[in-house]
């Protein structure tokens, strides 16, 4: 093979991978396009975990509002459900009041847990960090994820 062939098959290789880097740029805009504020919110908040940091810190009487979709399965007797949770809670689960596999929160690390299911909106009792799981206590046979937006306006005193 002479230097001209192979600089040519070099040249067409390069403008071969110039090609295909570039077609998924060109021909998905929404990749480059600026990213709204909300977009930076959003959790993953995975079935089989314990408590999951949102990064979110919290001072006391800031609002918060979480909306969350997705479908996750606490037990393979209830099968897949949203946000809302299953059936009703035994008194061992984080939070009785709820239904099971319902998403909770709480603020802190020792912190009341709360309800969120779809959606919820409230003011920080206490400060710490923003966390969310299921409503569950045995979390080895758990799948899923649900996607989480959050929104969160400081209290007038934090402004």
């Amino acid at each position: 093979m002479t230097a001209s062939l192979k600089l040519r098959h070099l040249a067409l290789a390069g403008l071969a991978v110039a090609l295909v880097c570039g077609a998924g740029w060109y021909t998905r805009p929404d990749a480059w396009r600026p990213r709204a504020q909300t977009e930076l919110l959003t959790h993953t908040v995975f079935a089989y975990r314990q408590w999951q940091s949102t990064g979110f810190y919290l001072n006391q009487g800031d609002r918060y509002t979480i909306r969350a979709r997705g479908e996750w399965l606490y037990s393979p007797l209830v099968g897949k459900h949203g946000p809302t949770g299953g059936r009703p809670a035994p008194a061992f689960y984080p939070l009785p009041q709820a239904s099971g596999g319902a998403l909770i929160g709480r603020i802190g690390e020792n912190g009341r847990p709360f309800y969120v299911g779809r959606r919820t909106s409230g003011l920080a009792d206490a400060p710490g960090l923003l966390y969310l799981r299921i409503n569950d206590d045995l979390l080895g046979d758990n799948a899923g994820q649900l996607t989480i937006e959050i929104e969160i306006t400081p209290s007038s005193e934090d402004q």
